[in-house]
């Protein structure tokens, strides 16, 4: 039996990287997956491959065009989400990443912060405020979010993306507790440097970052590293797992 039959996921920044690999994996393990990603070209290939990913196990697979800092954007996402499969069992806040402007406090422009800020807190914030009260209706479920290796470690010349990662982290502490009364299992992702190809420009631009990557036990993550993780937290193997930051990072934390 697959792992996540039956289950409805919102995937947000689905497109690509973690996300599109995600999406793939659930729809593997027989999800109905909702590739949720502000980039159209990119979401509707995600969801093309995701379909067929999950052609022999029943797991289909649904774009929607959705900006996660826009409220009308992310209800209307969650109106065809509902409309087209019915329920909402999984969400996975995996929208936002960091860019060649942060830096250190001191020197990172303001409105990078306030663009951090945005994207992945207050992304992360809008899309439980909107989609949690679906899953209580379907029962309970899981919500993933998406910490960082910033959030654990310090990491020099990262502190916008820090700053939104680290919040993350407590966010999904709290959630954890306030929602456990539903039956809604929060817990966060913390991957270490991932092979994306948005990273790979990152890494190019930083040399903080590629110092990190050297301290990476067991070489570099995938994105498919990342998704077997969202996959455990996803499926019912976790019914007791809340909560928690939960490292993807080749050891990087320990190194």
């Amino acid at each position: 039996m697959t792992r996540l039959a039956g289950k409805v996921a919102f995937i947000t920044g689905g497109g690509g990287g973690i996300g599109r690999a995600t999406a793939e994996r659930f729809a593997e393990e027989g999800a109905n997956v909702v590739i949720a990603d502000i980039d159209t070209t990119a979401g509707v290939a995600a969801a093309q491959s995701a379909r067929a990913q999950g052609g022999n196990s029943g797991g289909d697979a649904l774009f929607v065009h959705c900006d996660v800092t826009e409220r009308a954007s992310l209800e209307a996402a969650f109106a065809e989400t509902i409309e087209r499969f019915g329920r909402l069992d999984v969400l996975h806040n995996n929208a936002g990443g960091a860019t060649p402007r942060d830096g250190p406090l001191t020197e990172a422009p303001e409105d990078e912060f306030w663009r951090a800020i945005k994207l992945d807190l207050f992304g992360t914030f809008l899309c439980c405020k909107l989609g949690i009260p679906h899953i209580i209706k379907a029962g309970g479920g899981s919500v993933i979010n998406m910490s960082s290796i910033v959030a654990l470690r310090a990491v020099p010349g990262r502190d916008c993306y820090t700053s939104a990662k680290g919040a993350i982290a407590a966010l999904t502490r709290s959630m954890a507790a306030e929602y456990a009364a539903h039956k809604i299992r929060v817990n966060a992702i913390a991957p270490g440097v991932v092979l994306t190809e948005r990273v790979k420009k990152l890494m190019a631009a930083s040399k903080d970052i590629s110092k990190l990557a050297a301290t990476h036990l067991l070489g570099l993550c995938l994105p498919e590293h990342v998704a077997e993780m969202a996959l455990y937290l996803a499926s019912d193997e976790s019914a007791v797992t809340t909560g928690q930051v939960l490292s993807v990072d080749s050891g990087a934390t320990v190194a």
